[in-house]
């Protein structure tokens, strides 16, 4: 069994080794050929998590290969850490994304959200002046509101374009809100009705503007749609951290059975001697 277990651990920390250090070469990558700030943002984390998973990873190979129980302890100690951690963060993600409602827009295939949709922590976080305008620029650099006629981009045809089913960003920054009662003229400009109502006092509706540079990247709508694909990511990733969780408490018992293994090894060639 002991020898099963270190074969384990070391097979499994090879692979994250492998896994770190591609990490760490993604963010070397973006730091040299990142023109953009998005691009920019994504090298810290990819450094980090190359770096620590790298570290993790030779920790366990060099407490079973050298059967070093000092490593084989730090290791340990870590994964049991990283496990605390992770099941407080999982807990956490699915806390503070709780369901949006999101208005279902009758016959248009598509919601459109509102920044109340969402728990407050998200709104603290994602929508304070700093890091909205960061989010807008990597909305620019994405060319999100883009009318290239990509498959997921904006059509002339009015009925193609409400039939289809539009990304929730791009759905909340690239037009004016449906309530609004705008009429599209072509795939950039939308004009205003002339009768006032009461979907008029919708405060997005004096924020739209037909300058691609602005569109409606001030709007609630698009400020809801930019939380919901953030629920939506991040609920992705609270499942996978649960697969995470479960992989790591097999290598953690696993690396305890090695640890227990070595121990019993040490004191068999001792008595030996």
């Amino acid at each position: 069994m002991g020898r099963v277990s270190n074969f384990i651990v070391v097979l499994v920390n090879t692979l994250l080794l492998i896994v770190g250090l591609v990490s760490l070469a993604f963010g070397v990558v973006f730091t040299v050929q990142g023109d953009t700030h998005c691009e920019k943002v994504m090298t810290k984390p990819a450094l980090i998590l190359g770096g620590f998973v790298a570290a993790v990873a030779l920790l366990g190979l060099i407490g079973s290969l050298c059967k070093s129980n000092f490593f084989m302890f730090i290791y340990l100690t870590i994964l049991f850490l990283l496990i605390v951690g992770l099941i407080g963060f999982t807990i956490f993600v699915f806390l503070i994304t709780n369901p949006g409602a999101g208005k279902v827009v009758s016959n248009r295939g598509f919601n459109e959200h509102r920044t109340w949709d969402f728990s407050n922590w998200l709104h603290k976080h994602f929508l304070n002046d700093k890091n909205w305008n960061q989010i807008k620029s990597c909305l620019h650099d994405a060319n999100v509101c883009g009318t290239s006629g990509k498959s997921n981009g904006f059509h002339y045809h009015s009925f193609v374009f409400f039939k289809k089913t539009l990304p929730t960003v791009q759905d909340g920054c690239c037009k004016p809100p449906s309530a609004c009662g705008f009429e599209s003229k072509n795939a950039t400009v939308w004009e205003a009705p002339n009768a006032t109502g009461p979907a008029i006092q919708d405060p997005d509706c004096q924020t739209w503007s037909n300058n691609q540079l602005e569109l409606c990247y001030d709007c609630n709508s698009c400020k809801g749609g930019v939380l919901a694909n953030f629920k939506k990511e991040w609920r992705s990733l609270a499942i996978i951290n649960i697969v995470i969780l479960l992989c790591l408490i097999f290598v953690y018992s696993i690396g305890c059975c090695a640890r227990r293994s070595n121990k019993s090894n040490k004191t068999y060639i001792r008595g030996f001697a």
